[in-house]
Formats: C-alpha cells, structure tokens, sequence
C-alpha cells in the first residue's frame, strides 16, 4: 500500500489547481461545457484537511474529510472571478467559501479560511447553503441564502424534518460579513434571489414558497415580492410570476437560480425545474425573459430544459441534478456555474445574444403532445420552404 506524504499531496493539489481546462463542442449552438469541473473536493485546501505537523500526524492521515463542492454564487469584481460555493464536509455540514480566479473557467483557488457567516440573534442555523450573490445598486453586495434548522415542531424521535429560512447577508469585500434579519414570511422559502436594482423605490425578491421543508405543496412557482426594508425584509404581497405547470420539467417545484441579467431586451433568467421519474427528482435548468419595465412579467419562456445532466453529471450523492445559482456576464460572454448532482461545480460559456435568441426564437410549451408536434410540422414547413440542402 503506497501511502502519500504532504509533499506529495502539495504537487497533486498544485497540478489539480493550474490545470487548464478546454472548452468542448457546442451540441446545440447554444452554449459550450467545459471540460472539467471548475471546483471538487479535492479543491479545497490541504491545510483544512490535514495537521501538517509532523509530530501530531506522523501518518499523514486527513483529518478533516471534505465531501462535496457544489452550488455557487458567482461575482466579477475588479477584474477577478469569485465563486461562493457551498462546500459540504464529511460530517454532512454545509458553509461557504470563497474561491478566486483570474480566468472564469479555470484556476480557481480556495482562500485560505471559509466564510465565517454570522449567526442572527436568536438563531441557531444546523445548516448553510446555496448563496445567490447580488451586487445591488445601493452599493452592497448581498448574498442570500438557505438557512436550515430542525423543525421544532417534530415529534419525538423525528430527527429528519426540517424547516428552511432565507437568510440574507452583506458584504463590501466578500470578507466581512453582516446579517440581517431572515426574511419574515407565512411559508418556508428556499432558492430566494434578490434582484439587483430597485423597482418602484423597494427591493424586489424572486421566492419559491412551499408548504414543507421538501414539498412546496401549494406553492406555484417563483414568486416576486416588494420589499420595503431589506435590513428587516418582510414578505407581505407575493404573486407568482413563473408557474409549475402539470408535465412539464417544472411539475414538481421550481425555482430561480442567480439574479437575472440585464440585457436590452429583458431581463434574462437562469432557473431550475424539477419533475418525478422512476429514478426520483430529477433537476434540470431553463430559461426566460422578463420585461424591462414590468419585471414581473414573463415576456419568453422556451418550451422544455436548456440544460440538463449529461454523462458523469449524472452520478454523485444525488443523482440526476442539475442546479446553478450562479453566473457572470462579461463583456457579452455568459459564464455559467452549474453543480452536478449535489457533488461538483462545472462551467459552461455562452453569450446574451445565444441565449436571448434562444429564449426568443424556440417554441414555448403548448402543454399537450400535438402542440408539440404542431411545432415541429411548422418547423419542417418552413424549412421546406427555404429548401434547405442537407
């Protein structure tokens, strides 16, 4: 049995980190993968896992097991690339840290201490998850977030159930935190993204209410809710903007990913849907376009997933995942970080002129099988037309 010493983790770990990573072939003209995932476990650093002390670890044995790296806020600040990311340890607890890159698609390095994230008063979070990253107009960036705790409400012997709060922070740096008040609502919410500019004067939160901890029972979509106050954000008028809808990818729950982005024809959505299958939940990311001077008006929504998992993407702790709260618009670029199944963090590039066309130009969803088949008939008349040469 070949057994590794520190020094020999050092050059794997530097050989993981400075890799570089190729951008694959497009299979739909809408986006490129990239090759390898931008962070793993293995990402994080050796001076969280291991006592480099020779005398209090002379076996060179981990001591702290990391398990998974995955769902991440993603920001550009001064010319550098940030991920947020939600590292999962082997004793199954979630925290944030942050990683940094000169490139968005490889070259990410943990910094040296995760995000410290303080504790509202009164509060005691079990777990720390899935932060969407805003840079706001009022100068802060914000991160929002799921806050989990054991439901206090179960009966004895009941160590499952749970009860979820979004939970909001801010920062200038990504160093320094502050906590504000969880947002006070009449349901649970998970997957709540605050947009990044004011509408009317208020803030404005994207929503997914749901009934139970997993379930979102009567809950119809994502939501958008005013927000007077957002040191004390409270949830009084909340409609649905974004529907479940019976067949569909989004039957189940779903919900927005990062903040929209901007672009001269609306603002551009990144969410994701889930639906049941005989392998249990499967989860996949779609698009839509909201109007720039109603954003709570959906003005496109192609029929059907934009992404889904593919190949390894499909095994890890839960399979058949996809789910991003993370992306990053540069210059016209779109850099998408998306996990798979509860385990990794890829990326994917493509560009706000791709994806509006996509979301513009791709039949919606008739809801029915021969509408769907009514869009391939137009399709095929229209091409037939235009006489293509194959």
């Amino acid at each position: 049995m070949k057994l590794k010493n520190i020094k020999e983790l050092t050059r794997d770990y530097e050989e993981l980190i400075t890799r570089h990573n190729e951008v694959g072939t497009s299979v739909n003209g809408i986006y490129c993968r990239y090759k390898n995932p931008v962070l793993t476990a293995e990402h994080a650093p050796l001076i969280w896992r291991y006592d480099m002390s020779e005398n209090d670890n002379p076996l060179c044995e981990e001591r702290i097991g990391i398990n998974a790296v995955m769902n991440s806020g993603a920001i550009k600040l001064d010319g550098k690339y940030y991920l947020m990311a939600r590292v999962e340890g082997a004793d199954r607890k979630s925290f944030f840290a942050i990683a940094e890159s000169d490139s968005p698609t490889e070259g990410f390095r943990f910094w040296d201490y995760p995000v410290l994230m303080p504790e509202t008063p009164g509060t005691i979070d079990t777990n720390m998850y899935d932060a969407r990253l805003t840079k706001h107009e009022d100068g802060y960036i914000y991160a929002v977030f799921c806050a989990e705790r054991k439901d206090p409400c179960a009966e004895p012997g009941d160590l499952s159930s749970a009860v979820a709060a979004a939970a909001i922070a801010r920062t200038k740096d990504l160093k320094t935190w502050e906590r504000l008040d969880d947002v006070k609502t009449d349901t649970q919410q998970r997957n709540v993204v605050l947009h990044p500019e004011f509408v009317d004067g208020k803030y404005v939160l994207y929503t997914r209410p749901q009934d139970g901890f997993i379930d979102t029972g009567n809950g119809g979509g994502i939501g958008w809710a005013l927000i007077d106050d957002i040191c004390h954000a409270e949830i009084r008028d909340e409609k649905i903007i974004n529907v479940r809808e019976y067949h569909t990818i989004k039957e189940v729950k779903n919900g927005e990913g990062p903040h929209p982005i901007k672009t001269s024809r609306g603002w551009l959505h990144l969410a994701h849907g889930v639906r049941g299958c005989a392998a249990g939940l499967r989860y996949v990311l779609y698009l839509y376009v909201t109007s720039l001077e109603n954003p709570a008006h959906v003005i496109a929504e192609p029929a059907g997933y934009f992404m889904a998992p593919v190949g390894e993407e499909r095994i890890g702790d839960v399979s058949n995942v996809l789910f991003s709260n993370g992306w990053i618009e540069d210059n016209g670029k779109v850099f998408i970080y998306y996990a798979s199944s509860d385990t990794r963090l890829h990326v994917a590039e493509s560009t706000v002129e791709r994806l509006l066309d996509y979301c513009f130009n791709t039949p919606s969803d008739g809801l029915r099988s021969i509408e769907s088949v009514k869009a391939i008939y137009n399709l095929v008349d229209k091409n037939r037309k235009c006489k293509v040469k194959l």
